[in-house]
C-alpha cells in the first residue's frame, strides 16, 4: 500500500468561500471513516478501518495519531493523519505524513496545500526537525505537489520488513 497520493481530479465543484482546517474530533469519526475507505479503494487496497478503531487510535488512552480535517460549511473535505517518527542515531524527532486526501470535486483549490502547511506547524510545535512523506513510485501528480511544497526527494534504500504479532 502506498499511504500517500494525490488524486486526479474528475469534477470540480466551485471553491468553497471558507474551508476551515482542525484536529478531529470523535464527531468527525464517521466521515473520517468514509474518506480513508475512499483513499484505500482507490489504491485498491482492502479497508478495514472502522470508526471503532479510529477512535481507539485518535482519542484512546495511548492516541496513536494525529488527524487534521479540512471543512467547508458542515461537510469534511479532507484529511491528514501524521505518525510520529524517531531516528535514534540523530536524536531527531519527525512526524510522517502518513494519508492526505482531498474528496473529488475539491481537488485543485489549495485545501491540500493547507492540509500540509497544518501538519508542518503541528511537527514544529511537537518539536519535530523533519516531516516526511511517501508516495508511490508512478504517482508523478504527487511528486510535483510534495516538491512544490518544498519536500525533498529521498530515495529510500534497503528493505523494510514486518512480521505479524498477533
Amino acid at each position: 500500500m502506498t499511504p500517500n497520493t494525490i488524486l486526479d481530479t474528475e469534477i470540480t465543484l466551485p471553491r468553497p468561500s471558507v474551508v476551515t482546517i482542525r484536529s478531529a474530533k470523535p464527531r468527525d469519526l464517521p466521515a473520517l471513516n468514509e474518506m480513508i475507505a475512499l483513499l484505500a479503494a482507490h489504491h485498491s487496497d482492502p479497508a478495514a478501518m472502522t470508526p471503532e478503531k479510529l477512535e481507539r487510535d485518535l482519542f484512546g488512552p495511548i492516541p496513536w495519531i494525529t488527524a487534521l480535517v479540512a471543512e467547508a460549511g458542515s461537510e469534511l473535505i479532507g484529511y491528514a493523519i501524521l505518525v510520529p517518527l524517531y531516528r535514534a542515531q540523530e536524536g531527531s524527532r519527525g512526524m510522517d505524513l502518513h494519508h492526505l486526501f482531498v474528496r473529488d470535486g475539491h481537488r485543485g483549490h489549495g485545501t491540500g496545500q493547507h492540509l500540509v502547511a497544518r501538519a508542518r506547524e503541528m511537527a514544529k510545535n511537537a518539536g519535530c526537525g523533519y516531516l516526511s512523506v511517501s508516495a508511490a513510485t508512478g504517482n508523478f501528480a504527487a511528486h510535483r505537489f510534495y516538491e512544490h511544497m518544498d519536500f525533498v526527494p529521498r530515495p529510500v534504500t534497503g528493505m523494510r520488513y514486518t512480521q505479524a504479532l498477533a
